[in-house]
């Protein structure tokens, strides 16, 4: 008998340039029913984006009728401008399909989907040190100084939330990070917590 199939909701969190989205990316290249967490927002579409992959586009009304209706895992206000959040119907169907689902989001939100659901698995990568974590920023090449050394504080910030979470990752290299995350995901599935079919099973043929 296989165990546990509905699927996990892992959070995954982390500072800007540890690579999270790489090591998810990579995650679901080697794992077809790893899906991406769709997110709801009230921007516009920008050109080449499709509703329900990219974004679930919505008007602001049709957003703060979510809200008051406890549709959101997660949502957060973007400098007082645009609304993001984490459809939990989406999720939910997703899992009933038997598909693991990926949220990659900042440490305020992750402590949010935490207490809205708390079957999730928790996951922050990290660089193997601060200092790798800057040289890793300035080597994108995206930024200036000044931004760098906000994202870096901030990153100080990030790290001290790692007790909050299930597991950490060090993403030295990115084929270990990926395996140590499916090693997460089988022993997750593992849990007793999660395994109340097979128990039952186990019990019925004994009888």
């Amino acid at each position: 008998m296989k165990q546990q199939r509905e699927g996990l909701l892992l959070v995954v969190s982390g500072p800007a340039g540890v690579g999270k989205g790489t090591v998810d990316q990579a995650l679901m290249s080697r794992n077809s029913k790893i899906k991406m967490s769709v997110s709801a927002t009230t921007r516009a579409p920008r050109p080449g984006e499709i509703e329900g992959v990219h974004y679930f586009f919505k008007s602001e009304e049709e957003f703060k009728a979510m809200v008051d209706n406890g549709e959101f895992l997660e949502y957060m206000h973007v400098f007082g401008s645009n609304y993001y959040g984490t459809p939990r119907f989406f999720v939910e169907e997703q899992l009933a399909m038997g598909h693991d689902v990926i949220l990659e989001i900042d440490v305020q939100g992750a402590m949010k989907v935490k207490q809205a659901f708390p079957n999730a698995v928790l996951i922050f990568i990290t660089a193997p040190s601060m200092s790798e974590i800057k040289s890793r920023l300035i080597g994108r090449g995206t930024e200036s100084m000044e931004q760098i050394e906000r994202r870096f504080a901030t990153a100080f910030e990030e790290v001290k939330m790692i007790p909050h979470y299930d597991y950490v990752i060090v993403n030295d290299v990115v084929d270990m990070a990926v395996h140590r995350m499916e090693s997460i995901l089988e022993a997750e599935r593992c849990r007793v917590s999660r395994s109340k079919d097979l128990l039952e099973s186990i019990q019925d043929t004994g009888r």
